[in-house]
């Protein structure tokens, strides 16, 4: 092995013990937009199932906007240590949306669409992937009702997340994932007051990014490499 990719290995491992759920954030410092769009080209170029890209990413930066989800984003809102939590002190608010089956049932107006222009894919090809995606949909997955198509636009969205939290950690930027709110009354907000129509998208997950206010209380913690992994 050669001494850059020994270098490389320990980068990636240190960001990885560097990385944890931060709960409060240093609120005047901010990161920088190159920094920014690095993680957010991440998350462009992350895979998906299929290559659909069913998720969305709403950077929430209005403090005023922010603070609508106070209420019931228990997660962010710092109830559980007495702080303005992530949603007050994040340097950047991420909230990531799910298509719903609205464009992520089998042969979808948006996935045609999305097939020939951003895929750019001969119509033949689309055929083929329209009745591959449909007997993965009804037969291989059992993927068919809204709730479940729903769910599985989130899981693909969850991949992108865990790569922009993985990069920002390699930047040396904080981050922690939320599912801590309630998902109708998130919705709810924003289709009041971001123009998000809940028929097309739903809230999945929310992510906070900034430079930690102070440093973790309790070390990381994780099972055993033996007690995870098998081989056969």
């Amino acid at each position: 092995m050669s001494n850059d990719s020994k270098a490389i290995q320990s980068q990636i491992l240190d960001a990885f013990h560097f990385r944890h759920a931060t709960k409060v954030f240093d609120p005047d410092r901010k990161i920088s937009d190159d920094q920014f769009n690095t993680i957010l080209e991440a998350a462009r170029l992350s895979p998906s199932s299929f290559g659909f890209e069913p998720w969305q990413i709403l950077v929430v930066q209005s403090p005023e906007k922010r603070e609508l989800f106070r209420d019931f984003a228990w997660g962010a809102n710092g109830a559980f240590n007495g702080s303005a939590g992530q949603l007050g002190t994040a340097s950047h608010f991420l909230i990531f949306l799910a298509h719903t089956d609205a464009s992520m049932k089998h042969n979808s107006e948006y996935q045609q669409r999305f097939m020939k222009e951003v895929k750019q894919l001969p119509e033949e090809v689309i055929g083929f992937i329209n009745q591959a995606f449909q007997k993965f949909q009804e037969h291989d997955f059992h993927i068919e009702g809204t709730r479940q198509i729903t769910d599985w636009s989130a899981k693909q969205a969850y991949i992108a997340m865990g790569n922009v939290m993985s990069v920002a950690a390699m930047l040396g930027i904080d981050s922690c994932p939320i599912e801590g709110f309630e998902v109708d009354k998130t919705a709810a907000v924003l289709e009041q007051h971001f123009g998000i129509d809940p028929t097309q998208y739903q809230p999945a997950v929310m992510v906070a990014l900034g430079y930690r206010a102070d440093e973790p209380q309790f070390p990381k913690t994780r099972r055993s490499m033996d007690q995870i992994v098998s081989y056969f």
